[in-house]
């Protein structure tokens, strides 16, 4: 498979402006018969739209006016349990990326792992011992982390109308990682946004965009259902790996559009998983770099999985022709913390 350019995925049509799409509507041309050029008048992006996204699809309040589990509160005892029916083969695999130790221009701040104590300073006879330490700085474009529900905020709140000042120097008081100790056990969906592009990877910048969800679900024959992780590869780290780092900062991500939040919304999905930051860089929305987290952090109460490895768990779901599977994550028990390092693990 070959990569995909942001050109190839949206028609020429589409890369023309709303205007212009708008005017070939009026007068009957090819354009407006394109579906393509259709859907992208579709596509708000406007900030107005954010505004007003931000009031409709809030859970605020959904599960209480002291909720600090968010969209969680979906994943239910029945939930775990009817998950749990899906391990067949009892087969694992990780999606955590493999921490950077490196600085790069995606990596500014490598992980930095130090041994404290060595081998060779243990006796040769009887019983000796090693260890390390590490730092990390998990937030960013590189090591794959969850991030919880106080890790942004807009307009000085953040999920559930709390305060942005319960987060001080002694870390978060409401919306921390610490809620979810007990871990994350539900049902996984890969939607594969490579492979259904018929690719190896989806070039920077791309959007996905609601239909594209819709024509993979039908595809592949799964449904995103309530309670689920919903798992998006665009291919992100085969092209890291095939063509080096980029700055992410000047090509941007391949990623969610921000019109699929309010399809996430409509699927009561709990967590939204992928391996970059879930939004498309840029984003196209006007003074808003990341609408998907926003709305789904701070309006929806909605975990983040970022980061995410899943060149192969592509290919074990390729492999079995099965996109769904058991879905295990434990963050760090870190009181405070606005998020956490992590290995989600898949199992068919």
């Amino acid at each position: 498979m070959k990569s995909l350019e942001p050109a190839q995925d949206i028609s020429a049509q589409q890369n023309l402006s709303r205007r212009d799409a708008i005017a070939g509507l009026a007068v009957g041309t090819s354009l407006a018969l394109t579906p393509q050029a259709l859907a992208q008048t579709a596509h708000d992006s406007t900030p107005e739209e954010f505004s007003r996204l931000m009031k409709q699809l809030s859970n605020w309040n959904r599960w209480g006016k002291d909720d600090q589990m968010g969209a969680v509160n979906l994943i239910t005892p029945a939930k775990r349990k009817q998950a749990a029916l899906l391990v067949r083969e009892g087969a694992s695999f990780s999606m955590a990326r493999n921490a950077e130790t490196l600085p790069a221009v995606d990596n500014p701040q490598p992980i930095v792992r130090k041994t404290t104590r060595l081998g060779k300073d243990s006796p040769e006879v009887g019983i000796g011992g090693t260890g390390d330490n590490f730092f990390i700085s998990y937030h960013g474009y590189v090591h794959t982390h969850m991030d919880t529900l106080c890790h942004f905020l807009y307009d000085g709140k953040m999920y559930n109308g709390y305060s942005r000042l319960e987060v001080s120097e002694e870390g978060a008081a409401k919306n921390s990682i610490l809620n979810f100790k007990n871990g994350i056990i539900t049902r996984g969906v890969l939607m594969d946004m490579a492979r259904h592009k018929g690719v190896d990877y989806l070039e920077p910048g791309t959007p996905i965009y609601p239909e594209d969800l819709d024509a993979w679900e039908k595809k592949a024959g799964v449904k995103v259902q309530p309670g689920d992780v919903m798992i998006v590869r665009t291919g992100r780290w085969a092209r890291r790996d095939a063509r080096g780092p980029w700055s992410i900062q000047q090509d941007g991500l391949a990623g969610l559009h921000m019109s699929c939040a309010k399809w996430m919304h409509a699927r009561d999905v709990a967590i939204i998983g992928g391996d970059g930051a879930q939004d498309v860089l840029p984003s196209a929305v006007a003074g808003i770099s990341q609408p998907i987290h926003l709305l789904s952090l701070v309006a929806m109460g909605m975990p983040i999985f970022d980061n995410c490895d899943l060149e192969l768990i592509g290919r074990e779901a390729e492999k079995r022709r099965r996109w769904e599977f058991l879905v295990t994550a434990s963050p760090a028990a870190v009181p405070g913390a606005t998020g956490s390092v992590l290995n989600p693990i898949a199992t068919f």
